[in-house]
């Protein structure tokens, strides 16, 4: 089976550490041509030197990590407490074996996908702020991936409000781009990933894996668990992995943009059979086969 050619669009962030080591770890399956970073979870500064340290501890410094968007398009940025001042919980990770690429992230985004059009899946972790930027310079950039499957939203309640999922809250001008674009879309939203919590079995598990990338996983964890539990942002890599894990439905969704309560809310409208939706949204996960193939794959790294 021929590899995957991917890029990940991240903003780490504990989820997306991990999300970020799966992928690494998966090179028989994936082939990580960059990395494309945002401001979310925490500042740019810190998620572009979190990126990079991550492919320190994976020794991957060859895969270019490009820095994007410090902020979201239209609002003002608002980040997350769960990931600690440095956003990584504290976690010992090695300093960067490898300077930043030259390219920005919103260019690197449009040159590759057009150089390779129809072949590279693009994986959005984060706020959608570098792919809207995207839009802004092509409005087809979206849909020269092959597909885009992001993490964000959520059908019934979000984490940041009542109504909105943390990565369409930061930037919802961006996120309601994406979704009319015309591209192939997945989304994965809180009614999947509160259905992976991180237990205290699971956190014994990677703790047993010993090796060097396995006591950052547990350490980042332990620092995530105060705040959240759910294992958002590797599900997207771990589906590229193993869709038959995951199932769900197509439907209709759209962003919420006018409503100050609302703001960020993803509006998930169900489609008749044989009707047309413009995102495959998926709800159910087998998460005991999730943190198993996540503990085999975290297993492989140094």
């Amino acid at each position: 089976m021929a590899r995957q050619a991917i890029i990940i669009d991240c903003d780490p962030g504990v989820d997306d550490a991990l999300a970020l080591l799966l992928a690494l770890a998966s090179a028989d399956e994936l082939d990580l041509l960059g990395i494309s970073v945002v401001a979310g979870n925490a500042a740019l500064a810190k998620t572009r030197y979190n990126a990079q340290r991550i492919l320190a501890l994976a020794g991957r410094a060859e895969v270019p990590v490009h820095a994007g968007a410090a902020g979201p398009m239209l609002v003002d940025l608002r980040t997350a407490d769960v990931h600690g001042d440095d956003g990584v919980g504290g976690a010992a990770l090695p300093e960067p074996a490898a300077p930043l690429a030259s390219v920005n992230a919103v260019s690197y985004l449009c040159d590759t996908l057009a150089a390779r059009s129809g072949k590279i899946t693009l994986c959005c972790l984060g706020p959608l702020t570098n792919l809207g930027l995207a839009i802004g310079q092509n409005k087809d950039a979206p849909n020269l991936a092959r597909r885009v499957v992001m993490m964000g939203g959520a059908a019934a309640g979000g984490n940041v409000t009542g109504y909105a999922e943390f990565n369409f809250f930061v930037d919802p001008h961006a996120a309601r781009l994406v979704f009319q674009s015309g591209a192939e879309l997945v989304m994965i939203g809180l009614d999947l990933t509160r259905q992976v919590p991180i237990t205290p079995a699971r956190l014994d598990q990677i703790a047993a894996l010993g090796n060097k990338a396995g006591q950052a996983a547990h350490a980042m964890l332990t620092f995530y668990c105060r705040g959240d539990t759910a294992m958002h942002d590797p599900c997207v890599i771990a589906y590229l992995l193993a869709p038959t894990l995951f199932s769900g439905r197509k439907a209709w969704v759209d962003i919420e943009i006018d409503d100050p309560e609302r703001i960020g809310q993803s509006v998930v409208r169900e489609i008749p059979d044989g009707g047309k939706g413009n995102a495959l949204v998926l709800d159910k996960i087998d998460a005991d086969g999730f943190f198993d193939l996540l503990c085999e794959r975290l297993a492989r790294l140094p």
